[in-house]
């Protein structure tokens, strides 16, 4: 009964999720009860060819969740889910990051007013959002009206619908010993760089060496690897918590997001337009020009790594809280359904 599982799986997907356990319950009942009527019929268990046919009379996955919505003016049933879907990838999962990450980031930190410049870029997120909500919305209504003569859910082909997919599952203890060790090599190695420099620069080691800067963040670095040992060791501790490694995650996210922005605020936000480097020659005897060039090479490149990392946290952060959100959401229904199979 692969078929059958796949295809209501394609008919949850554009229900409401405050009905979806009922609507589907109800379907695969009606379904089965098919599926009996027609074996009985034949005197024999049906085959992969029998039971499409069932499903085809049903209907496309899309058009049989559009029975169970309610009806509106503008956008019919069968076409609102997916005006929804769309209208929430543009704007929340596309716009909004673009102007975060982005936009926002290149108006803000080179203009004077910053806080005028703040607001030029929330009020110009507005107007994106606005004309990309009217763009999306005209055009799902103009297809909601040739969509009978496009025959849109006419054409679907049973066999492509996605494989049902697995319950969330607690992560394997041999992945979870695994991070940890490998977060205990990182702390050993972050609390040994100070002391053995050639773990840090290599063979520039004999010319090179950390600049203060890193004296006033050194125990903030260390204090994140700690937090990633504990979040490893309550995942192995407590594998169940399957909301846990998601809420961690996002936490380690904002906190190196945090430090590594006061880490480029305090290199390139000083008195006297000077910045305080990341890397400096080592000694006190005189110094060869390659070796100056190596150095500013360098500091260039460890600023831009670091504004690159923000960046890339960023865009991990919006997405870790998205999944935090849905886990939470899933949560109750979870439990709802282990209930009843305890019950049944």
């Amino acid at each position: 009964m692969e078929l059958l599982d796949r295809y209501l799986q394609a008919v949850r997907f554009w229900l409401p999720k405050a009905q979806q356990q009922d609507i589907i319950a109800e379907l695969s009942s009606d379904l089965r009860s098919q599926i009996d009527d027609k074996e009985a019929e034949l005197g024999r268990p049906l085959n992969d060819g029998d039971l499409e046919a069932i499903l085809r009379r049903c209907g496309s996955p899309i058009l049989v969740a559009s029975r169970y919505r309610p009806q509106t003016q503008l956008i019919g049933p069968a076409l609102f889910p997916i005006y929804t879907f769309v209208l929430k990838m543009v704007l929340l999962w596309i716009l909004v990051p673009v102007f975060i990450v982005i936009v926002g980031p290149a108006t803000i930190l080179p203009a004077a007013n910053r806080v005028g410049a703040l607001l030029q870029t929330v009020s110009a997120l507005w107007s994106a959002l606005f004309v990309a909500a009217g763009v999306i919305t005209l055009v799902f209504a103009v297809l909601e009206r040739t969509q009978a003569k496009l025959e849109l859910f006419e054409k679907w082909d049973l066999r492509s619908l996605p494989a049902v997919q697995e319950e969330d599952k607690p992560p394997s203890r041999t992945q979870s010993i695994f991070e940890l060790i490998c977060g205990l090599v990182g702390l050993l190695w972050l609390l040994a760089a100070p002391h053995y420099l050639f773990l840090v620069f290599g063979p520039a080691a004999a010319f090179l060496s950390p600049g203060p800067l890193w004296d006033r963040f050194y125990l903030a670095l260390v204090l994140l690897a700690v937090v990633g040992l504990v979040h490893q060791c309550i995942s192995l501790l407590r594998p169940r918590w399957i909301w846990f490694p998601y809420a961690a995650r996002l936490l380690t996210t904002v906190l190196s997001m945090i430090v590594l922005n006061f880490m480029i605020s305090a290199a390139t936000q000083n008195q006297g337009g000077e910045w305080h480097p990341f890397v400096v020659l080592a000694g006190s005897g005189p110094t060869s020009l390659q070796h100056a060039r190596i150095v500013a090479t360098v500091n260039a490149g460890v600023l831009l790594t670091l504004a690159c990392v923000w960046i890339g946290l960023s865009i991990a952060g919006v997405k870790q809280t998205w999944e935090l959100l849905q886990e939470l959401r899933q949560q109750p229904r979870q439990a709802r359904d282990r209930a009843l199979l305890r019950f049944l």
